[in-house]
């Protein structure tokens, strides 16, 4: 029987509503114990381990960008360390870098597949964070995914609501990456036309993602954190709440 994991929030939901002590205040007042770090929280580490522990709070995983990584590979194993991060996620590639055919991804691939092996080296664990634009076919037929992930190095920290929104179906790729799911973005999809000033995201439990069948699959397939996650919430501990309150039932079905 898989472990249960760990409930997590990820602070890009977060980040139009500082400061960020007041931030993690909150999300430990509601009960949250651990978050996920992005890019532009690196800038002072020490204030931000600083927060962190006067929070009460853990970063057991946290967003670098490609660039960052393959540039100053030995300051982000440093920030890692001292934050506690033992997850390495890359969340994208902007659009202007995104290949335009598979031989492109599969280029990318091999370069995250190089950042992997290092990260394994140094007793890392190293994923790929998935959008939408992973799931649409190529001229061949291959989908930017699959070259993706082609270096078993790489694992997934899987985005099911950018699959839905990829038109995929995500029970099909949990299983497909079963045993590489290192980590699982919660976000929601309001129904079509619905809350547009959100960018069309709900808090977790209040949209149209199946989160109670896909919940203990992806559980099952080895995920070890669920972390909460909303774009563009017009209100950060109303997201906050709500999301942790429906994770916690999904989590005890």
């Amino acid at each position: 029987m898989a472990a249960a994991p760990q409930i997590s929030f990820q602070l890009y939901s977060s980040r139009n509503f500082p400061p960020l002590d007041r931030q993690l205040a909150t999300l430990s007042r509601l009960g949250y114990r651990n978050v996920e770090p992005y890019g532009g929280l690196y800038g002072d580490v020490a204030s931000l381990k600083a927060a962190l522990d006067q929070a009460g709070l853990k970063a057991p995983s946290g967003h670098f960008g490609l660039d960052v990584l393959e540039r100053s590979f030995a300051t982000v194993i440093a920030d890692a360390r001292r934050l506690g991060i033992s997850l390495i996620v890359c969340p994208w590639i902007p659009p202007d870098q995104r290949p335009m055919d598979s031989e492109g991804w599969l280029g990318l691939g091999k370069r995250l597949g190089a950042i992997g092996r290092e990260m394994r080296a140094e007793g890392l664990r190293f994923a790929w964070h998935n959008h939408d634009f992973e799931f649409r076919p190529l001229a061949d037929g291959s989908l930017p995914i699959e070259h993706v992930l082609s270096d078993p190095f790489v694992d997934l920290e899987m985005d099911v609501a950018w699959i839905v929104r990829g038109r995929a179906d995500p029970a099909e790729w949990i299983e497909r990456f079963s045993g590489r799911i290192a980590a699982c973005h919660v976000k929601d999809l309001a129904p079509q036309g619905e809350k547009v000033d959100e960018d069309g995201w709900a808090d977790v439990g209040e949209g149209i993602v199946p989160w109670e069948t896909l919940w203990p699959l992806i559980v099952k397939a080895g995920s070890t954190l669920m972390i909460a996650e909303h774009d563009k919430p017009k209100d950060f501990e109303r997201f906050a709440k709500t999301s942790l309150d429906a994770m916690k039932g999904y989590a005890n079905q």
